[in-house]
């Protein structure tokens, strides 16, 4: 529950998932959940009453007598201190509630309720175990909802409310803005548009919650046999919130189990962007080529060497390979080139994987002996393999891409011809663009739109880190072939200026750059609709790192 508790410390409501929840917002919701004198009304985590006065009030208003009030609302916490509270100030306006003190998940469901309303407590996976999480995930499954170890406690909250509406009743939750992106919400985004008739969700440009960084939005739900869109309206703040409707909604059709990400858009942005990637000039990464993760040692420690390492074993570069070093920093440019390699390894970084074959040389032989006497074939990865010091490597990538990144995603061709690890990803280009790919699609990428389209598909990682996974890389839009071709001498004018502004990290210059060229000059965009797309972006980015101030954990 985000709910004001003045009982007890900031720690221990943080621990309990309790925090305030603005009056403006509270109101919002009752009235619209309840929307006559009959109405019976739930509300799971009742706090200090911060939802059940408003529904008492709002019940009263609609001329349900207080006598009738006192049967019509329900309530419980697992918090005794909060219903007792509860139950004071329902009291000092006359008015009373059935309450009842336990774990909701335990709590048997019953389709007897209009309304649902609260804000469920919001506990990360982290620190969301023992019994209470084995229920929280019971009661999803009773739903037909397979929630995963990774989901956080108002996702469980959210299944398990639903089912003690009657089939035209309304659950108004207020819940974390996760919902739309992370990967465990999958479940929680299907079973919505299944269950329920209509799905309105109300997003906010500024943090609502005082003291708090998470990001939330209304879900807003109601009747049931399934939706095949979402409405969403965009509010600056809490006190945007009228006690009626918004009128303008965005409605969004979402493909299967795609993230609500682009919800985040404005009404004008999302349209721009829909239309856009619509377009013969824009493809998918997809479409370009393959995206995977690079080869997986089990010790890297031990099979990737430096120049001295290699020279103290005195190993032969036939049981060598090069790579592209651990890590991504390395990765800024357009182009990771031969004379980049040599540079990192004159700096001592590993740039080298121990790959032997089938008949090791003596050298070769010592330090696989030395590998086990420090247990390194024991490691999960290496004991699967046969022998144990093989390490299996995927396709020579065409261009390497870091899937974890702070300011943007980046192709970089693989000038150097190196082979990569587990720690970024590698493309392999579809052979008829191959060419073209390889000495343009970095340069390319670097425009707004397709910065954007990486905020949109991918999501948002501890410390507000963006990262996709291969399938969310495969939907970053990109120029389309066709496009490319048609840019290709514009583009590589610019090639030099854009590799200079990187090196100096100008990202948004180098993307002005490209703008020029493909949004401005071939996709004919005016400076109003690339000032739209360039906002939107800014504003995802500052969600995400505005969010990442806050946690340690992921969106997974």
């Amino acid at each position: 529950m985000l709910q004001q508790l003045s009982l007890d410390g900031l720690e221990d409501r943080k621990a309990r998932g309790a925090f305030f929840t603005p009056p403006e917002i509270a109101r919002f919701m009752v009235d619209w959940a309840v929307r006559s004198k009959g109405d019976a009304v739930l509300e799971p985590s009742c706090g200090e009453a911060a939802f059940l006065l408003p529904a008492a009030r709002r019940l009263h208003a609609l001329g349900a007598t207080k006598r009738a009030i006192s049967q019509q609302l329900e309530a419980g916490d697992i918090h005794q201190a909060s219903v007792e509270e509860a139950q004071k100030v329902l009291a000092r306006e006359g008015f009373g509630a059935k309450t009842d003190v336990g774990d909701f998940f335990l709590k048997s469901a019953s389709p007897s309720f209009d309304a649902v309303v609260g804000n469920p407590p919001y506990v990360r996976y982290q620190q969301f175990g023992g019994a209470s999480r084995a229920a929280s995930l019971q009661a999803a499954l009773r739903q037909g909802v397979r929630l995963t170890q990774l989901a956080s406690s108002w996702a469980a909250f959210t299944v398990h409310a639903s089912a003690f509406l009657r089939p035209e009743g309304r659950l108004a939750l207020v819940i974390p803005a996760e919902l739309l992106s992370v990967k465990y919400a999958t479940q929680i985004r299907r079973f919505l548009l299944d269950r329920f008739a209509s799905v309105r969700l109300v997003l906010f440009e500024t943090l609502v919650f005082p003291g708090v960084l998470e990001d939330v939005v209304l879900l807003l739900a109601e009747g049931s046999g399934g939706a095949q869109s979402f409405e969403v309206f965009q509010a600056r703040s809490a006190a945007d919130l009228a006690t009626k409707l918004p009128a303008q909604w965005l409605k969004f059709k979402p493909a299967t189990d795609d993230k609500w990400t682009g919800a985040l858009l404005s009404t004008d942005a999302y349209r721009l962007y829909d239309e856009a990637v619509g377009s013969a000039d824009i493809e998918t990464m997809s479409a370009w080529g393959s995206t995977y993760l690079g080869a997986v040692t089990g010790n890297n420690d031990f099979f990737t060497l430096s120049e001295v390492d290699v020279e103290r074993m005195k190993l032969g570069s036939a049981e060598l390979m090069k790579i592209s070093p651990p890590g991504a920093r390395h990765l800024r440019g357009l182009n990771f080139s031969a004379q980049a390699w040599r540079s990192m390894v004159k700096g001592g970084e590993r740039c080298y994987l121990f790959k032997p074959g089938s008949e090791p040389s003596k050298a070769a032989r010592d330090y696989i002996a030395y590998g086990e006497s420090l247990g390194v074939h024991n490691a999960y990865k290496c004991r699967v393999r046969e022998p144990w010091w093989v390490v299996p490597v995927v396709a020579k990538p065409d261009l390497l891409m870091p899937y974890m990144n702070h300011d943007r995603p980046r192709l970089v061709r693989n000038g150097a011809g190196i082979q990569l690890l587990n720690s970024i990803y590698g493309v392999k280009l579809e052979a008829t663009r191959r060419k073209l790919g390889q000495e343009l699609l970095p340069l390319a990428m670097l425009n707004s739109l397709t910065l954007l389209g990486s905020e949109i598909v991918g999501r948002a990682y501890g410390g507000g880190m963006l990262k996709h996974e291969p399938t969310e890389a495969g939907k970053i839009p990109l120029p389309s072939h066709a496009a490319l071709e048609a840019m290709a001498d514009p583009l590589k004018s610019v090639q030099d200026c854009v590799n200079s502004l990187l090196e100096r990290n100008e990202v948004e210059a180098a993307a002005s750059v490209v703008d020029d060229v493909f949004l401005r000059k071939r996709l004919g965009w005016t400076e109003s609709r690339l000032k739209a797309i360039r906002e939107a972006r800014a504003t995802l980015v500052q969600r995400r790192l505005t969010r990442g101030k806050g946690k340690n954990g992921s969106d997974r």
